[in-house]
């Protein structure tokens, strides 16, 4: 018998089931304005250097993110560049309560490349220069960035002169490879994307943000994420200090920086 008790507790012993896992955080899928381009990742990457949740990202121009979501896409949050849309999905019901937010206020940029010739440092006045016969800017029909770049050429005087020469991108991030990719010889960017490859290399010129409505940019976890605390989780990360210097990094300023309107 002993011989058999012996066998028996060896079996147990090796069918027992092992200690279970500590389960990794849910993934994120985060749908972001095409200006996060740079900075989403670091913040990602920040993020999960302290043990939050991995994060997806789907970029795009704000308002198709936002018809997007309003269609059912199953993202768990959304960064906008324009603070309407969030709270647009708000007022629909479908953000959870509570979570939206201002992540930073976004700037514009007039940028060209170092071989174009063209003097960006003249401001607007650019882009009066003969070579200049193409000007990307994000579409203002669903772009905030581009609204931005149509309003400083209205507040300038030059916006009726100049749309025969526009080249509309889906977004900023499709604005900007316009010129990159000499389709136009200058264009709107997000300052965010300054240092981005291809961008680094150019010259360009902030635009005065007095001549823009403020691009306030708000963020908000989605009523229908199945990852809501991981996603409140990171949303906590980008609001503390590291996360604000993370975007300041990638010139978003804090809402009461701006300049008033004149």
């Amino acid at each position: 018998m002993k011989p058999l008790l012996l066998a028996l507790i060896a079996a147990l012993v090796t069918t027992a089931p092992a200690t279970a896992e500590v389960s990794a955080p849910p993934a994120l899928l985060v749908a972001a304005a095409s200006d996060l381009r740079q900075a989403l990742p670091a913040l990602a990457e920040a993020h999960a250097r302290h043990g939050g949740a991995r994060v997806e990202t789907a970029f795009g121009s704000s308002g198709k993110l936002f018809a997007q979501i309003a269609n059912g896409a199953p993202y768990d949050a959304f960064f906008s560049a324009d603070a309407g849309y969030a709270r647009a999905l708000e007022a629909k019901g479908l953000a959870a309560p509570g979570t939206r937010f201002v992540y930073g206020v976004g700037q514009i940029a007039l940028w060209t490349g170092k071989d174009s010739g063209v003097d960006v440092g003249r401001g607007l006045a650019a882009l009066d220069d003969p070579r200049v016969t193409r000007i990307a800017i994000a579409n203002p029909a669903h772009a905030p960035y581009g609204r931005a770049a149509e309003a400083a050429l209205r507040h300038a005087g030059v916006w009726t002169r100049v749309q025969p020469r526009l080249a509309l991108g889906e977004n900023a991030s499709q604005a900007a490879q316009f010129a990159t990719t000499g389709a136009a010889q200058v264009a709107f960017v997000p300052r965010s994307l300054l240092g981005s490859q291809g961008l680094r290399e150019g010259r360009h010129w902030l635009v005065p943000q007095a001549w823009y409505p403020p691009l306030v940019q708000e963020a908000v976890v989605l009523k229908r994420s199945r990852a809501a605390a991981a996603a409140v989780a990171f949303f906590t990360f980008v609001r503390g200090p590291e996360g604000r210097r993370i975007l300041a990094t990638y010139g978003f300023q804090p809402l009461s920086s701006r300049p008033p309107a004149r």
